[in-house]
Order: C-alpha cells, then sequence, then structure tokens
C-alpha cells in the first residue's frame, strides 16, 4: 500500500501522524512510505530521520495525495488538504467530527472518503485507547498553563500555585473525573495545590479517593456544587466530554460572575465545544481571552504544544490500527477490528452515525 504522510497545516500544529521507526516498520512490511518534506520538523523528526527509513520524500501536499491510498495524520485535514485528495482515499487521525465546518464535510463525501477518528477507536465501552493517550498528555499539562496564567501580567490573581510557609496554596477545582481530570489531579497534587474533584459517578469518586489517598476533595457534580466550589477557584479546569459529541455546558456565565476576579478556566472539552458558556476557541499565538473577570484558556489542541512527546504518545496507541488498515486495506481491517469499526466516522463518503453514547463515568 502507498501511505503519506502530510504536513500539519492547521493553526499551531506541530504533531506528524506517524514517526520515523515506525515508517521504518511500514516499510519493512512491504509498503511504500511518502513523506512530505518537513512534516515532522516541528515534532523534532528531520527529513533524514524519514528517508534513512526508507521513506521517499515529497516536496508538496498535493503531489503527495496524488500518490497514496492511506493518509495518516494528527488532525483533520484543511479545506485546501481535502480537495487535493482523490476518491476512495482512506483518512486516519483526530477527526473531531462534529466541530468539522460544513464545507469540509461536504468535500470529504463529494471525494467518498474513508475516515478513522482516533478519537472514537473504542475497544470496550470506556475504553479509547488513542484519546487517552492525549488526555494524559492534556491533564500533565494543566498546571504549567494555570501556574503562567497566574501571574499577575496575564490577568491571573497573582498567587503561586503551591503557596509557601505562612501563605496557603492555590485553589484548583477539576470537573470530570475521566482521564484528563485525573491526571490533572495527580499533577496539581504533585505541585502541592488544594484539589477539589467533580464528577457524577460516585463509583468513581470512591476509585480516586483510593487511588490518592484521601488527598483530594470529592463531590458530586450538581449544578449547586458546581456553582459552589467555582466561587473559591483560584483554578477550574473543564474535562468533561462526550466523545463524538458535543461537551455538555456545565459552568454558567451566572457562575462566572461569583468567581474570584483574576481566577483562571482551563478548558479542555474546547474542541467538544466547551464546558463553559462564555468559552470560544483560541490559538497558541493568542491562547487566552478574559471575560467576566475571568482568565480563559481554550487552545483545541493543546497537547501540540509539546508535539515530540505527543507524537510519539498517539502513535503508541495507534500503531497496531495503522498496521492492520495498511496491511488488509479499510474493509477488510473493518471486517476483523471491532475497535476500528467503532471508529469509522466517514465510509466511502456516508457519515457514519455513532450509537454509542458514553455515561457519566470516564467522561464526568
Amino acid at each position: 500500500m502507498n501511505i503519506g504522510i502530510p504536513k500539519e497545516r492547521l493553526p499551531g500544529e506541530e504533531r506528524v501522524g506517524l514517526t520515523p521507526a515506525l515508517v521504518g516498520l511500514l516499510v519493512k512490511d512491504g509498503h511504500k512510505c511518502f513523506v512530505e518534506t518537513g512534516a515532522g520538523t516541528g515534532a523534532g523528526f528531520d527529513d533524514y530521520d524519514y528517508e534513512r527509513m526508507g521513506a521517499t520524500l515529497v516536496g508538496e501536499g498535493e503531489a503527495l495525495y496524488a500518490q497514496v491510498s492511506l493518509i495518516l495524520k494528527a488532525l483533520r485535514p484543511t479545506l485546501e488538504e481535502i480537495r487535493w485528495m482523490t476518491s476512495g482515499q482512506t483518512l486516519m487521525c483526530f477527526l473531531g467530527l462534529p466541530q468539522i465546518p460544513a464545507e469540509e464535510v461536504k468535500a470529504m463525501q463529494e471525494r467518498r472518503i474513508t475516515a478513522f477518528a482516533y478519537e472514537m477507536i473504542r475497544k470496550e465501552r470506556y475504553d479509547f485507547p488513542i484519546l487517552k493517550t492525549v488526555s494524559e498528555v492534556a491533564g500533565r499539562m494543566a498546571p504549567y498553563i494555570a501556574g503562567n496564567l497566574l501571574m499577575r501580567q496575564h490577568g491571573g490573581r497573582g498567587v503561586l500555585l503551591n503557596g509557601v510557609p505562612g501563605v496557603s496554596a492555590s485553589e484548583v477545582v477539576i470537573l470530570g473525573s475521566g482521564t484528563v481530570g485525573q491526571n490533572a489531579a495527580r499533577a496539581f497534587l504533585g505541585l502541592g495545590a488544594k484539589v477539589f474533584i467533580l464528577s457524577r459517578s460516585l463509583d468513581r469518586l470512591r476509585d480516586l479517593d483510593n487511588q490518592f489517598q484521601g488527598r483530594v476533595n470529592t463531590m458530586i457534580d450538581h449544578d449547586f456544587n458546581v456553582a459552589y466550589v467555582t466561587r473559591f477557584a483560584d483554578v477550574v479546569v473543564g474535562a468533561v466530554r462526550n466523545p463524538g459529541k458535543r461537551a455538555p455546558v456545565v459552568i454558567t456565565r451566572e457562575m462566572l460572575r461569583t468567581m474570584r476576579k483574576g481566577a483562571v478556566i482551563i478548558d479542555f472539552a474546547i474542541d467538544h465545544g466547551g464546558c463553559a458558556e462564555t468559552s470560544r476557541p483560541t490559538t497558541f499565538d493568542c491562547p487566552t481571552f478574559i471575560e467576566e473577570d475571568v482568565v480563559h484558556y481554550c487552545v483545541t489542541n493543546v497537547p501540540g504544544a509539546v508535539p515530540r512527546t505527543s507524537t510519539h504518545a498517539f502513535n503508541n496507541a495507534a500503531w497496531s490500527y495503522i498496521r492492520h488498515v495498511a496491511a488488509m486495506g479499510p474493509a477488510s481491517a473493518l471486517a476483523q477490528n471491532e475497535a476500528l469499526r467503532r471508529g469509522l466516522a466517514i465510509r466511502s463518503g456516508e457519515i457514519i452515525e455513532e450509537p454509542f453514547t458514553p455515561t457519566s463515568y470516564g467522561t464526568r
């Protein structure tokens, strides 16, 4: 099979669809890999790294798309890239179909594209192996983001996350007990912050209480509890989502009006619409805005800030599925692999309706 790894073209995205080492494994399997010049530069992979693993370098994205049947990306293609695609090609990436502009969806349908969404590939009911890896990265980045934004020059309250002797540590509220929330809690606790985590699942809260040996404050995320904790929070981390669907709005504008001036909201659900009523997508070039005197951080591809780590992480989880599709072709791979079937978003131009609706466990 001819496989293409193009350069990412969405703003601020420097991850790459496949590492040189895994390209080498595909070449050993008998496939031809075409890599766009500079595709891996942002993640620290030189063109030579790919070339020495047997890849063929292609100078322009349009030329690459013209000669491959399987396209491996980190994030969804731009409209320009979709127009370069040819009928019947297969795409594997973090697609985010519910948030894609209608014009781009229509263009993929017209080209009869088959698309696998990494974020929807699912082994068991609550096991999203590829989504989990980027969620781990995002969660562990939360204290770095929060600590920076709390500084006065960035509009924050001017407080230190872990405090100092004689001065209390900051209070961090995490909405959601899934992978993002759990990893954020671990990272904030490691810095010495006071952590509150809210979830709809009492069983999940029991698990977290045991895991963190009682060092986190756990609460059911009834609306009145969310309203209560946001009033005193220095940092609120929005980590609620329903994979494949719009994230629920759990922080209202009225709640924001009761928050401390200069408090910070990090909305990790923004790539699925956001979990705060006031959230709107931002980029690394302009990552924040202030509304109701609260600093909002709503970057849609947070793991893209650490592209090398993120590329290795999601490649580790995606590799078995990539290899299966490359070896069998999409039709046979779908017939044999249930997890892949659950991750199918578009088949020959037809939008696949995802029948699975996650419950609160692992998401809220």
